[in-house]
C-alpha cells in the first residue's frame, strides 16, 4: 500500500493513526447506546436528552482540546512526544471506561478527550513534515494516511459492537461464569487494546520518524503567556457552553455559535485589508462546516439510536449488533474516495471552486435527513429496513467527500502566514461547536412517536437547506473575499 517512493516514516504514522481511530470510533459506536441502556442491561440508564448533551460535550471537547494540544506541541513538547503522551492518555481513558461505575465512565471520557487533543492535530503535522515543500507525493501521502483512518473507523464498530451487543459473546461470558451485562465494558476495553497496539507500532518504528516532530530548541523562548491565553479562552468557551446546557435561562448562548461568526464576517468582509477579507472568507467556510458537522455527527447519537431502537438489525437471517451501522460511512469513504479523486483529476481546471464544493456537500447532507422523513413515518408500523440507514450514510458520504478534504486545504490557502495557527484554531472550533450542536439536537430524538420523529428530521433538513441557499447567495461575494484563492 505504501510504495518505496514515500518516506519510511509514513508506515508508523499510518498504523498509529489507524489504531487510534479504531479506539475512537470503537468507543463512539457504543457511547450513546451504553448511556441509554437500562441499568439492568449493564448501561447507565440515562434519558436521551442527558445522553445527547454528554455525547455532544465529549465530541466538542476532543476538537476544542486540539487547539491547546497543537500549541503545546509547537512550542514546548514537539509533535513526536505529544503523540506518544496523547496515545498513553487515550489508552488509560479506554481502560477506565472498561471499569464498571459512573465515576470511571466520566473520568474515562475526560482522559480520552485530553489524549485525543494531544495526538490528533500533531500526527497530521508529522505526516506533512515527512515531505519537502512542493513534493508532488505529499497529497498521495495524505490520501494513504486517510485510508488508515477509515480502515480503523470501519473495523472498530464491527469488533466493539460484537463484544458489547451480540448474544453470542454474552453467552460466552455466561459460560465463563461472568456477568453478561458487563459486555459493554469488554467493548470499551477492546478500544483500549487497539490504542495500545498503535503505541507499540509507534515506539517500535520510532527511528523512522526521529527526524520529524522535534521539540523547539531548549534555548528557544517559550510563549507561556500565549499558552495561558489559549487555555483561558478554551476554558471560558467550555464554561459558557456548559452553562447553556445546565441552565435553561442561558440556552440563548447557543445562538451565539452562529451569531458571533456572522457579525465577525460582516465586520471583516468590508475592510480594505486583503488579510481581513480572507479571514472573513475563513469564517464563512467555518460556519458552513459547523452546520455540516451539527447534522453529520449525529451518526453517533440520533442515527445510532434510530438503528438500535427502530431498525431491523437482521439480514439474510443473521442478527447483527446495531453498532455495526457505524461502519457504513467508512466503508463508503473507502469505496468512493478514489472515485472522487479520479473525478476531480479528470475535470482538472474545470472542477468546481471550493465554495461550490461546500454547497454540493451541504446539499447531499440535507437530502440525507430528508430521506429519513419517510423512514421515521414508517416506524409507526414497526421496525424499518436497515437500507434506510445505508441510504442516509451513502448521501452523507457524498457530502463529506465534497466538503471535508476541501475544507482543510482551503483554510491553509486562505490563511495569512502569520495567522495560520489562528485559522486552524477557527476551523477546529467550528468542528467542535458543530459536534456540540449534534448532541444538543439529538436530545430531541424520540423513538415512541414516528410523526414527531419525521418532523425532527424534516426541520434539520430544512435548516441545512437554508444554509445551502445562504451559501449560494454568498458565492460571488465569497470569491471576492478570497482574493484570487481558488
Amino acid at each position: 500500500m505504501i510504495h518505496a517512493h514515500h518516506p519510511r516514516g509514513l508506515y508508523p504514522l499510518f498504523f498509529t493513526e489507524l489504531w487510534e481511530r479504531f479506539s475512537y470510533y470503537g468507543m463512539r459506536a457504543l457511547l450513546t447506546l451504553f448511556m441509554v441502556a437500562p441499568v439492568a442491561g449493564g448501561g447507565l440508564g440515562f434519558d436521551i436528552p442527558r445522553a445527547g448533551i454528554i455525547y455532544g460535550t465529549y465530541a466538542m471537547s476532543v476538537y476544542m482540546l486540539s487547539i491547546p494540544g497543537g500549541f503545546l506541541a509547537d512550542n514546548v513538547l514537539g509533535a513526536r512526544r505529544s503523540v506518544l503522551i496523547g496515545g498513553i492518555i487515550i489508552a488509560c481513558g479506554h481502560f477506565t471506561l472498561a471499569l464498571s461505575s459512573e465515576t470511571t465512565f466520566f473520568l474515562g471520557l475526560v482522559l480520552i478527550a485530553l489524549g485525543t487533543g494531544m495526538l490528533k492535530p500533531n500526527i497530521s503535522t508529522m505526516v506533512g513534515s515527512l515531505y519537502e515543500p512542493g513534493d508532488v507525493q505529499r497529497d498521495a501521502g495524505f490520501s494513504i494516511f486517510y485510508t488508515g483512518i477509515n480502515i480503523g473507523a470501519f473495523a472498530a464498530p464491527l469488533v466493539t459492537g460484537w463484544l458489547a451487543q451480540s448474544d453470542q459473546f454474552k453467552s460466552m461470558l455466561q459460560g465463563w461464569g461472568l456477568d453478561p451485562a458487563h459486555s459493554w465494558h469488554w467493548g470499551f476495553a477492546a478500544a483500549g487494546v487497539g490504542m495500545v497496539i498503535g503505541l507499540i507500532v509507534y515506539v517500535a518504528m520510532g527511528n523512522r520518524i526521529a527526524h520529524v516532530g522535534r521539540p523547539p530548541a531548549s534555548d528557544a523562548p517559550r510563549p507561556w503567556g500565549k499558552l495561558a491565553w489559549v487555555l483561558a479562552g478554551s476554558t471560558v468557551l467550555f464554561a459558557l457552553v456548559r452553562l447553556s446546557d445546565t441552565n435553561p435561562r442561558f440556552a440563548w448562548i447557543r445562538y451565539g455559535y452562529v451569531g458571533v461568526p456572522v457579525l465577525a464576517i460582516i465586520g471583516l468582509g468590508f475592510r480594505a485589508s486583503l488579510d481581513a477579507r480572507r479571514i472573513a472568507a475563513v469564517l464563512v467556510f467555518s460556519l458552513a462546516s459547523l452546520v455540516f458537522w451539527a447534522v453529520f455527527e449525529q451518526a453517533g447519537s440520533t442515527i445510532s439510536l434510530f438503528g438500535d431502537q427502530l431498525t431491523r438489525t437482521e439480514m439474510f437471517g443473521y442478527k447483527f449488533p446495531s453498532a455495526w451501522f457505524q461502519s457504513v460511512n467508512s466503508l463508503f469513504v473507502m469505496i468512493l474516495a478514489p472515485l472522487f479523486a479520479l473525478f476531480w483529476i479528470k475535470l482538472g481546471a474545470r472542477q468546481p471552486s471550493s465554495p461550490v464544493k461546500f454547497i454540493i456537500g451541504l446539499l447531499f447532507l440535507g437530502l440525507s435527513f430528508l430521506l429519513m422523513v419517510p423512514a421515521a413515518k414508517l416506524t409507526v408500523d414497526g421496525k424499518v429496513s436497515p437500507f434506510w440507514i445505508v441510504g442516509l450514510f451513502f448521501l452523507q458520504t457524498l457530502g463529506e467527500l465534497c466538503l471535508s478534504p476541501v475544507g482543510l486545504s482551503t483554510m491553509t490557502k486562505l490563511a495569512p502566514q502569520k495567522l495560520l495557527g489562528l485559522v486552524m484554531g477557527i476551523w477546529f472550533l467550528a468542528t467542535a461547536l458543530g459536534n456540540k450542536l449534534a448532541g444538543v439536537m439529538a436530545a430531541e430524538f424520540t423513538a415512541t412517536d414516528g410523526h414527531s420523529l419525521a418532523k425532527f428530521f424534516l426541520m434539520q433538513s430544512l435548516w441545512v437547506g437554508a444554509a445551502t441557499l445562504a451559501m449560494v447567495a454568498c458565492v460571488p461575494w465569497l470569491k471576492r473575499l478570497m482574493g484570487g484563492v481558488k
